[in-house]
């Protein structure tokens, strides 16, 4: 909470403009750009980047009235200023945080109004605060109830971005620009913030340290709105045909010779980007039924893609060193389905408990002995004649 010293320090205000007008130029970057400029490959989601810039615009609207009921209103009433622009802080931008967080997750509509009426509460303490002109139902309770709000979105936002998780393993084969782990450790780390925030007495180095932290939240949210994917989830009934009508009531574990045949005999999980509702239609079903199949089987489509397309790695690089031919793991990953060497290296340490360079070296030395050995038996066969 900004006190005398802060603002009688003018490379501090010159700091503090320089966050304000940041913050406005990302919301109206966000608002009215329509491509990306950090990764224009990438397609958002408009909602989000909507959100994301309403907060960014709070958070200027914030430093502007800190500043200005700082300096030329109620200069001469501290109390009455900090339960003002505090409260004013929670009714805007803490709500936006928890609406853009929560349209992070794209596997559901999660309900936001709910988060926003609970942050609309503050005003009565606010209220009675200012009346009775007491610090502790003004600031004090204020600080106590949005303290266990916070606490109370973070255990439902934890609970939600694991069950995104694996509504993301349970439909996409490439996570790569669609999972949101970090906002996670985004959002505790926001409520640390907060406590620091709150309990800031105007020492000058916090004012500074509060103006850094900022600047981190302005970038890490321009970064992650620009490297999120837009995911769109389609049924296709119209594609269950009839070679596949008896699978409507049939058990799950019908669908294991449609995908032997239409998917691991053809290689379609080499195919970039596959999602559920592709192979869905691929094999004359829906995404519904063949979900519930992957499930009985206990596994989900993420790991059975990702299973085959390691196999097919494996496969296309013995069949190299066999020849004597010389690839690159990064070559091989292509072809077997990844989008990325990363995203490669971290499926095939899940599944081989190793990583890569370790397996390829142990390969080569294992085909090289084996050719050795028969090598030596040849020999040792021509002699004998």
């Amino acid at each position: 909470m900004y006190g005398y010293q802060s603002l009688q320090d003018y490379l501090f205000l010159m700091f503090y403009g320089g966050i304000t007008m940041l913050a406005l130029v990302a919301a109206v970057y966000l608002w009215l750009r329509r491509s990306n400029a950090i990764d224009p490959a990438i397609t958002p989601p408009k909602v989000l980047r909507l959100w994301t810039g309403a907060f960014f615009m709070a958070s200027a609207m914030s430093h502007i009235w800190w500043y200005v009921l700082g300096v030329y209103w109620l200069t001469d009433d501290r109390l009455v200023r900090n339960i003002c622009v505090i409260s004013l802080d929670h009714i805007t931008i803490v709500p936006l945080v928890m609406a853009l967080l929560l349209r992070l997750l794209q596997d559901r509509q999660r309900r936001i109004w709910p988060w926003i009426a609970i942050q609309l509460s503050v005003i009565g303490f606010a209220v009675v605060g200012i009346i009775q002109h007491d610090a502790f139902y003004g600031l004090d309770m204020m600080h106590y109830w949005q303290f266990a709000v916070t606490f109370v979105f973070v255990i439902y936002y934890a609970f939600a971005v694991m069950q995104y998780g694996r509504w993301l393993h349970d439909n996409y084969a490439d996570l790569e620009h669609k999972e949101v782990w970090q906002s996670l450790l985004f959002v505790v780390f926001l409520l640390f913030v907060y406590e620091a925030y709150t309990s800031n007495a105007g020492e000058l180095s916090r004012e500074y340290l509060s103006q850094l932290i900022t600047l981190v939240i302005i970038a890490f949210l321009l970064w992650r709105v620009e490297t999120l994917q837009k995911l769109e989830i389609k049924d296709n009934d119209a594609a269950i045909q009839t070679e596949a009508d008896d699978i409507h009531g049939a058990i799950p574990s019908n669908f294991g010779p449609l995908l032997e045949r239409r998917c691991e005999k053809s290689k379609l999980y080499l195919q970039h980007g596959l999602t559920l509702s592709q192979l869905a239609e691929a094999i004359g079903t829906n995404r519904t039924y063949l979900s519930q199949y992957f499930s009985q089987q206990g596994t989900t489509y993420n790991a059975y893609i990702n299973r085959h397309r390691i196999a097919h790695f494996e496969q296309l690089y013995r069949k190299a060193v066999s020849a004597g031919q010389t690839v690159t793991a990064q070559q091989l990953a292509v072809e077997s389905g990844f989008k990325s060497y990363r995203t490669f290296s971290a499926v095939f340490r899940q599944f081989e408990d190793q990583n890569v360079t370790t397996w390829m070296r142990n390969q080569t030395n294992e085909l090289q002995n084996l050719q050795s050995e028969l090598q030596n038996m040849q020999k040792c066969w021509q002699n004998n004649q």
